[in-house]
């Protein structure tokens, strides 16, 4: 049995969905739904069970989880702008720590999602070393402090245990994420609802919307966490991202170009974001290539189309 937690979510689902387009079928989703629209994104998908995550807490607790081979994390609060540490602490990283520790105590694999938001202002570069990490905001701190309590309990494992710092992931089922969905889909939606999009004035010596971001389609993040799964990859963190950065200004073009529509605008950057905010990230990519990744990573360029098409219809994943 395989486990997907978050499987209702964003990355999650689209892992579910490229497992199914590979036969498999034997799937346990974790998810809590709240009251929005979350559910819509488990209608095209095929599973054999879905359960909330208290549940799975207290089912792994009891040992009735039986004949798991292989959990994919991607369970966690992803808000930025959520400054309550405990909370942060409780969700993304006591949550972690529990699932960990089945695994290690149960040989069950464990491929989790960590963040690019563990390199902070990215002084130091993007390599997969405690000289390149920081954290700018309590999210980047709790997945930091769990990939370093990974760190210092991957000799227990006799499984896999792999975690993918996540660069800036967009694509298909994010529409719940709200405030929180990717650049890619905001300005989708400004160009639907006005028909500008606005990026951020010159920062950090970057001129208006020039600032870049390794932007990486999720069905590649769906690839990679596969691959991890599938093959023989040794334990530990891994840079999940293409390697190239793109600007604001190149993603907006390209989204205007799919659309058929649309102009840019510049506006301050809010006062809450500043001296919080990652101007560049770029993965090095070179740890994750030397597992015998192909890479072949999408283009922005079809990415962005395929993705605004795929908005066009409605945004979700189909029977």
């Amino acid at each position: 049995m395989i486990i997907v937690t978050g499987g209702a979510g964003f990355i999650g689902s689209n892992i579910v969905r490229a497992m199914n387009e590979r036969n498999y079928r034997d799937i346990l989703i974790v998810d809590n739904f709240g009251k929005g629209d979350k559910y819509k994104n488990l209608v095209g998908l095929t599973f054999e069970d879905c359960i909330s995550i208290e549940e799975f807490l207290k089912a792994i607790t009891d040992y009735r989880i039986h004949g798991a081979t292989v959990i994919f994390h991607e369970g966690a609060c992803s808000d930025t702008m959520e400054y309550d540490v405990d909370y942060m602490i409780k969700t993304n990283y006591e949550y972690s720590k529990a699932l960990l520790n089945y695994c290690i105590a149960n040989r069950v694999d464990f491929i989790y999602a960590s963040s690019a938001s563990t390199y902070g202002a990215g002084a130091n570069g993007f390599r997969e070393v405690d000289e390149c990490e920081s954290a700018l905001n309590p999210y980047a701190f709790s997945k930091l402090l769990f990939d370093r309590y990974v760190r210092r309990n991957m000799h227990l494992a006799k499984s896999k245990l792999i975690g993918l710092r996540y660069f800036n992931v967009f694509g298909p089922q994010e529409q719940h994420k709200g405030k929180m969905a990717s650049i890619a889909y905001q300005m989708y939606q400004q160009i639907k609802n006005g028909g500008v999009i606005k990026l951020f004035k010159g920062t950090d010596g970057y001129a208006d919307g020039e600032q870049k971001r390794d932007f990486i389609y999720v069905k590649d993040v769906a690839r990679i966490n596969i691959f991890c799964g599938e093959n023989d990859v040794a334990n530990g963190i891994y840079n999940c991202g293409t390697g190239n950065a793109t600007t604001y200004n190149a993603l907006a073009q390209a989204v205007i170009k799919a659309v058929g529509a649309g102009k840019i605008e510049y506006i301050d950057m809010p006062a809450e974001l500043i001296g919080k905010y990652q101007s560049f990230t770029q993965a090095d990519t070179k740890k994750l290539l030397d597992t015998g990744f192909k890479g072949d990573f999408t283009s922005i360029e079809d990415a962005v189309k395929e993705y605004c098409a795929f908005l066009n219809e409605g945004g979700y994943y189909k029977c």
